[in-house]
């Protein structure tokens, strides 16, 4: 099959449009907690759970349900997924109390479970190899636009309409976008259009190969520096979910601001947290062009300025200087996902790249975005949310901590995985004659 130059674009756009409703479906919540603690009598720490069940789901599945997106093949893979929670999301729209809701919650957790991991795995196939930072960031950027857009609409939506008219319209949405990739892409069509530079041992329908040799699943943790780059983003993560799952109640008992007014403010900070997302991703491929270990730099820099910017932000009073911080902090604390995604694909095989990408997902749950909204509301049930969000962004100091660890490790571990995984030997090779070079 001829590759086109219009194929891997459309391959992009679609699935970045299923992950904008993969997180419209997860953070609408965020827009009706005021709704949901006044009508059902809930407490900080169970509308955080509400928030933290899907993560947690996604974070404990990620890993099996990625590998078998491997091996069965990935736009299948993905059309189910999206299927699922759509027809989850309807049914938080029915859901009669905290229970129902909860369960509802964990469906719409097992449909996005592998989703990020398998439709990442999906875009950096059809594209070159030295653009992965820049498509990864731009990519997960997705998850604070649909984050955005889940606020902003369902806030909106919950005021006119009621809370419930919020998460159907999510549905509705998610339907869509599961209609249109069905019609337009298929695991034969990805694999006549997949990139040089990424051939693995894969069939022609798409999935790996069977008869060809497959990378050994400890692979996946087999280097010092690929589990520091997966703890190390989890950690970072923790702060971003806080902010997902809290800001809109932040702005509405710190400034008084009406649901819709504090979700309409609050998509504007995730908004500066999704345009951080890809700017920190095309800045890192540029500054690693040459130079690989760079990655490992350009992540902590963007760690210890959304740092310092929330902590100094939430200690101050209300008011513009708070507001000006908290955006910077929130544009740099998703800064890592570009530079993360690039080390764990130059960090593990081809032939299990989806599933490295689940190993990264677990984390990414798993240590930040469902332990940041959990953890954030125990604590503002002892103390308050005003209080609770000034002591959240010292988890990012663990996390540089992490990627220091990792950085120093990164010319050695490349070099190992560039003997285990023969496909992209001279790729890897390239790469780890970089990293050794002066930073």
């Amino acid at each position: 099959m001829t590759r086109s130059r219009v194929f891997p674009v459309a391959v992009f756009v679609l699935t970045f449009g299923l992950l904008l409703s993969d997180y419209m479906s997860r953070q609408v919540l965020s827009a009706v907690f005021p709704f949901l603690k006044v009508e059902w009598v809930l407490t900080d720490t169970q509308l955080g759970s509400l928030t933290s069940i899907v993560a947690l789901t996604v974070g404990l599945l990620a890993v099996p349900l990625s590998l078998l997106g491997d091996r069965w093949g990935r736009s299948k893979a993905i059309i189910l997924m999206g299927a699922l929670w759509s027809l989850a999301t309807l049914g938080c729209a029915i859901a009669a109390n905290y229970e129902q809701m909860m369960l509802a919650r964990f469906f719409i957790g097992l449909g996005e479970a592998a989703y990020g991991s398998v439709g990442l795995a999906v875009v950096l196939m059809v594209f070159s190899p030295r653009s992965r930072a820049s498509l990864t960031g731009a990519f997960m950027a997705g998850g604070s636009f649909g984050s955005v857009l889940g606020v902003f609409l369902g806030g909106i939506l919950a005021v006119q309409l009621g809370w419930r008219w919020s998460f159907g319209v999510m549905a509705v949405l998610g339907i869509v976008f599961v209609l249109l990739y069905a019609i337009m892409v298929n695991d034969g069509r990805l694999a006549g259009h997949q990139h040089p530079g990424n051939r693995g041992p894969e069939a022609a329908d798409g999935t790996v190969d069977s008869t060809a040799e497959r990378a050994k699943l400890r692979a996946l943790v087999s280097t010092p520096s690929v589990i520091s780059a997966y703890v190390g983003s989890g950690l970072q993560l923790f702060m971003a979910g806080a902010l997902f799952a809290w800001l809109p109640s932040y702005l509405n008992r710190a400034y008084h601001l009406r649901p819709d007014k504090a979700g309409i403010a609050a998509a504007g900070f995730i908004l500066l947290m999704g345009v951080g997302m890809i700017v920190c991703g095309v800045v890192t491929d540029r500054l690693t062009k040459h130079v690989a270990i760079r990655k490992w730099t350009a992540a902590i820099v963007f760690t210890a300025i959304s740092f310092v910017a929330l902590t100094v932000g939430f200690t101050q009073e209300s008011g513009g200087l708070q507001l000006v911080l908290i955006a910077v902090g929130a544009f740099f604390t998703g800064g890592t996902t570009g530079p993360a995604g690039a080390m764990v694909a130059n960090l593990t095989p081809a032939s299990i790249r989806a599933t490295a990408f689940g190993t990264l997902t677990l984390a990414n749950n798993l240590l930040g975005l469902a332990a940041g909204p959990l953890v954030v509301g125990a604590i503002a049930d002892r103390v308050g949310l005003v209080d609770a969000m000034k002591v959240a962004p010292l988890v990012s100091v663990i996390a540089i901590i992490a990627l220091l660890i990792g950085r120093r490790a990164y010319p050695s571990s490349l070099g190992r995985v560039a003997r285990v995984d023969t496909v992209e030997n001279d790729t890897l090779e390239n790469d780890t004659v970089a990293a050794v070079g002066s930073d």
